[in-house]
């Protein structure tokens, strides 16, 4: 929880520095809509990375970057119930492949386990959070016309509030562990990378093509993840892992090719 506070609060730093002149110009627009952008950092931004972060101690990288292609199937539904959006036969069937691909990595393809529902509670901490992620997609295409650095400077200021009450929580119950050096570097990292630039190149892509297409590239996470976990962590690649890739990157080629 450390971690999550740190991140946001560096990122807010990077923000402040460079979008001062546009967020006193898009001010207007946001103060109209604040509520619903505080929510949107505190669900999408502290919520998820709480959860992905605990879910972290329970299960592997390669599961957790896996996992993640279940952000398209909750964002094609929700597009759908809340805005009616269309859905082609080629998304409703690619959808239904990366389904497929996520149930094997959290039966790890032996699909007896479902029958006992034997699931690892970190896999549904990580599920959790990729539904609060699919929220946050749908909802961006309901944010003020604004440019996405002053956007991401409203909801980065709410995520890094809302994670201070679980640092404090995590400090009381014993768990805090202060950054060593490489600690610090990696907070620097994450709030440049993930937190900085990744969240604006997202908020972009879902203005320039909607959250329904943009949603599944989320599936590319996968992909990285596992070639990253298993190049710099040392994890086991098994045959359940290719074979639920396959079905991802299947689900993204159907989603796309129409």
């Amino acid at each position: 929880m450390a971690l999550v506070s740190l991140r946001w609060l560096l990122s807010l730093i990077f923000l402040v520095a460079v979008t001062g002149s546009q967020l006193k110009r898009d001010w207007p627009l946001l103060r109209a809509k604040l509520g619903f952008l505080l929510l949107m950092g505190a669900l999408g931004f502290t919520g998820f990375n709480a959860l992905f972060y605990s879910a972290a101690h329970l299960t592997t990288a390669v599961n957790i970057g896996i996992l993640q292609g279940s952000i398209p199937v909750i964002v094609l539904i929700g597009v759908f119930l809340i805005y009616r959006t269309p859905v082609t036969a080629y998304q409703i069937i690619g959808v239904m492949v990366t389904l497929v691909g996520v149930v094997t990595v959290v039966f790890k393809g032996d699909f007896a386990r479902a029958a006992a529902l034997t699931i690892n509670r970190g896999e549904l901490l990580m599920l959790l959070a990729c539904a609060l992620y699919a929220m946050y997609t749908i909802g961006l295409s309901n944010c003020p016309k604004v440019g996405a650095l002053a956007l991401l400077t409203v909801m980065a200021a709410s995520a890094f509030v809302v994670s201070l009450p679980l640092a404090v929580a995590e400090y009381v119950y014993g768990a805090f562990q202060a950054p060593t050096t490489t600690g610090w570097i990696l907070v620097g990292l994450i709030a440049l990378l993930p937190s900085f630039l990744a969240q604006i190149f997202y908020i972009k892509g879902v203005e320039l093509i909607g959250p329904g297409r943009a949603g599944v590239f989320v599936n590319l996470v996968p992909v990285f993840a596992a070639i990253l976990s298993v190049a710099y962590l040392g994890e086991v690649f098994e045959a359940y892992h290719a074979v639920a890739l396959a079905l991802v990157l299947g689900g993204i080629w159907l989603s796309e090719r129409k």
